[in-house]
C-alpha cells in the first residue's frame, strides 16, 4: 500500500518545510488489510501539520528482507530525508524492525531512540521492552517507532523538537557556530 500525501500549513508552524518523509508500518495483520493503521496515522498528522511531504506511506508484514528492502528503496532511490517505522521492534518472536534496520544503516544515531525510550519509561515501564533503533543511510534519517499509537505519540513528543535540526544537518544545512541553533527547533 502505498499514498501520497503533500504537507500543509498550520498553527504548528512549518518547521518540516522541505522534508521528505517515508511512513512505514509494520504489521503482520495490518498488512494483511485487517486493523486499522493508528500508528501510521499519528506520524503522518504530526508531521503534516508541522510543513513536511509524506511521499511514501507503506504497510508491510514483518518480514526482515522485505522491510530492508524498503529502507533502501526510500533512502537509495527515493532520496528521502526521513523514514518513520512503527510497529515489530517489541520483544515478540516476529518483531524484526531493529534488525531490518541494523543491515541496512550505515551509521547508527542512537539518541533519537535512547531519549524517547528514557523519557517515555517515567509514563510506562513497558517502553524499556523496546528494541527500537535509529540510523543513518546516506543522507536519510531512519528511526524505528513503536507500534502503539499512544506510544507513538509520546515519542513523537521527544522526537519532533529535534529532527529539522537533524535532518538539515545531515543533508549539509548547518547553522554557524554560534548561532542560536534553538531558533530552528519545531514546537
Amino acid at each position: 500500500m502505498t499514498e501520497e500525501r503533500r504537507g500543509g500549513a498550520s498553527e504548528k508552524g512549518r518547521a518540516f518545510s522541505g522534508i521528505s518523509v517515508a511512513v512505514l508500518t509494520l504489521s503482520d495483520t495490518e498488512s494483511r488489510g485487517a486493523g486499522h493503521n493508528a500508528s501510521g496515522d499519528v506520524i503522518v498528522e504530526a508531521l503534516v501539520t508541522r510543513g513536511a511531504t509524506i511521499v511514501r506511506r507503506d504497510v508491510l508484514a514483518d518480514d526482515r528482507e522485505a522491510i530492508s528492502q524498503a529502507l533502501v528503496r526510500y533512502a537509495d532511490e527515493d532520496g528521502l530525508a526521513l523514514v518513520l517505522t512503527t510497529g515489530g521492534s517489541g520483544l515478540a518472536p516476529r518483531d524484526v524492525t531493529p534488525e531490518a534496520t541494523l543491515a541496512i544503516v550505515d551509521r547508527l544515531a542512537p539518541g533519537f531512540v535512547e531519549a524517547a525510550r528514557a523519557k517515555t519509561s517515567a509514563n510506562t515501564p513497558l517502553a524499556m521492552l523496546s528494541r527500537a533503533v535509529s540510523g543513518v543511510r546516506g543522507a536519510t534519517l531512519i528511526i524505528n517507532l513503536p507500534g502503539s499509537p499512544r506510544a507513538v505519540q509520546e515519542w513523537l513528543e521527544v522526537l519532533l523538537p529535534v529532527l529539522p535540526h537533524a535532518v538539515r544537518t545531515l543533508r549539509g544545512s548547518t547553522l554557524p557556530w554560534g548561532t542560536a541553533h534553538r531558533t530552528e527547533i519545531a514546537e
